[in-house]
């Protein structure tokens, strides 16, 4: 049986981290509507003090052809090189409350590997509790408050956060499969998975970021920082409602999932705005097909208020 530390390096220089620390954590990989969950990493690494704890085998656990890291051509030269990261690390927030932080790729194999060498370190920390955040792609409005789905064993969460409660299979995430060995282990976790509207999933969304701050917020009692973040939100809005006042096909859009969107969180029965007319959930493909077919008609001049 392979030993769980091997598919990490423990920094020998942070030798003081405490037991009994909350656990954040935030993987890109397949799904990030929004770019929810790299900003919202970037963030916290760029606005917080931290160190870092572990770091993971990325030539075991990521696939170089699939995702590509970055070099810098330089006229004549390569003047530098990015390599894929995968990090535990120990942070302080706003406060100076110190969390252990896994961010960086999901990785693309030994996900039981991986996943039992996290769960290695969440029981040689001690960890209170592990808190997770994802985003996907669904028919909701930006002029709603962004929702979310919450799953894990934190009841409390669930009963006062999760607007949506789907019976459904997804693709899995890596944490996906954490979670569920931790909730097998009795540990407290909960994932939170922000629903981003589907036509803003392949934007910079600052709201979305600022969402999943403020879920983590709530499950663990951790302050961040997020002025900035909220003003970037505050003008992106502002440019998406210029776009919707202008665009009639947009605007008739974003009207029916408004009026979705408010029919059901007035606790209408009958179905959620997330579904379709038979209850069931949109695919990828159809929702990308939703989005050709609006940029088609803008493509080929049929909106009058188009220039």
């Amino acid at each position: 049986m392979r030993d769980p530390a091997d598919l990490y390096d423990l920094n020998p220089d942070v030798s003081d981290v405490p037991g009994g620390l909350h656990l954040v954590a935030g993987l890109t990989g397949f799904a990030d509507a929004g770019s929810a969950v790299t900003q919202f990493s970037d963030y916290l690494l760029d606005n917080l003090e931290h160190r870092v704890v572990a770091t993971f085998d990325t030539d075991t656990l990521f696939d170089y052809r699939a995702r590509r890291p970055v070099v810098y051509f330089d006229q004549d030269h390569l003047s530098s090189y990015t390599p894929a990261r995968l990090a535990l690390y120990l942070a302080t927030d706003e406060i100076g409350q110190q969390f252990l932080l896994l961010t960086g790729y999901e990785p693309d194999f030994r996900w039981e590997g991986f996943s039992d060498a996290v769960l290695h370190l969440i029981d040689k920390y001690k960890v209170k509790t592990t808190t997770w955040v994802n985003a996907i792609p669904m028919p909701v409005p930006h002029t709603r408050p962004i929702g979310v789905t919450v799953s894990g064993n934190r009841v409390e969460l669930i009963d006062s956060m999760s607007i949506w409660k789907p019976r459904t299979q997804v693709p899995a995430n890596v944490l996906h499969l954490i979670e569920y060995r931790l909730a097998e282990l009795g540990h407290p976790v909960a994932a939170f998975v922000l629903l981003v509207p589907h036509y803003l999933a392949d934007t910079e969304y600052p709201d979305a970021a600022v969402k999943a701050l403020e879920a983590i917020s709530a499950a663990t009692g951790l302050i961040f920082p997020s002025d900035s973040l909220r003003e970037e939100g505050r003008d992106f809005i502002g440019k998406i409602n210029s776009q919707v006042e202008t665009n009639q096909e947009l605007a008739r859009l974003v009207g029916a999932l408004e009026e979705r969107h408010d029919s059901y969180m007035e606790g209408n029965p009958l179905r959620s705005p997330l579904t379709d007319e038979d209850g069931a959930l949109p695919t990828a493909d159809e929702i990308a097909a939703e989005l050709e077919n609006f940029l088609a008609i803008r493509r080929n001049g049929e909106d009058d208020t188009l220039s």
